[in-house]
């Protein structure tokens, strides 16, 4: 059976990605979470109620050895499924101007970011290179194609993710692994319920925030057989505002 897994899929961006990726391709779906059961569980719950089917698994993407841990014990007790699609989601915020930055927010960011897509990347494609055929997709951001002040954590990590995509693709494509990064703008979340959006608008073009359900149908696309030629990408998705 072929699986999915998100990271941060409890919430926001990743639960659209988990919904749409069950109901598109009848992916059993993984939700990956690091503390909020309640709306992993509400996640889980949506995906059944449309008639698709997964797990909790829960673990913090940013340490490794509780992510090989909770991976390859899953992996032993589920030999006739593998992950066919990996979403590396989970990020979080700390923002704050660079020259008051504690550092422990500069580490956080970056390790949930960068330390997470090697922790769990490194895990998953174990099978998909056995197997020759995957599909990974990072969620990475406007901040790190453009920098956005008063984010250099953010951006930086998002960065460091736009480059790490592009380097991984030309290591596992000729395994027919396509390797894909996402950067949307922004995204109606809990991640910018603090925004002005009023004031935000003004700068997009389409003068508006994007809704999560449409990043998630980009990666819909992504790890379809229709996206089968494309890898080593970053697709902007943010209404106009860095194109």
């Amino acid at each position: 059976m072929n699986c999915a897994l998100i990271t941060g899929a409890s919430r926001g961006i990743g639960r659209a990605i988990a919904l749409r990726l069950a109901m598109d391709h009848q992916l059993y779906i993984l939700v990956n979470y690091s503390s909020n059961l309640e709306a992993a569980e509400q996640t889980l719950q949506q995906i059944r109620e449309q008639g698709g089917d997964g797990e909790l698994l829960p673990f913090k993407v940013q340490y490794k050895q509780e992510v090989d841990q909770a991976l390859d014990a899953w992996k032993a007790n589920n030999p006739d499924k593998h992950i066919h699609v990996l979403v590396n989601n989970a990020g979080v915020t700390r923002d704050g101007l660079f020259m008051w930055m504690p550092e422990s927010d500069w580490d956080e960011v970056m390790d949930v970011s960068t330390k997470g897509l090697f922790n769990v990347t490194q895990n998953a494609i174990q099978q998909m290179l056995r197997k020759r055929i995957g599909r990974i997709v990072n969620v990475a951001s406007v901040s790190g194609m453009k920098g956005v002040a008063g984010q250099t954590n953010y951006s930086a990590a998002k960065g460091a993710i736009i480059s790490a995509t592009k380097a991984l693709a030309q290591e596992v494509a000729k395994r027919k692994i396509t390797v894909n990064a996402v950067a949307p703008g922004f995204i109606t979340s809990d991640m910018t319920k603090e925004l002005n959006e009023q004031e935000l608008k003004q700068m997009i073009p389409m003068n508006r925030f994007g809704q999560a359900e449409e990043v998630a149908h980009l990666v819909s696309f992504l790890v379809s057989e229709k996206a089968a030629y494309i890898t080593g990408e970053v697709i902007n998705i943010n209404g106009g505002i860095y194109s």
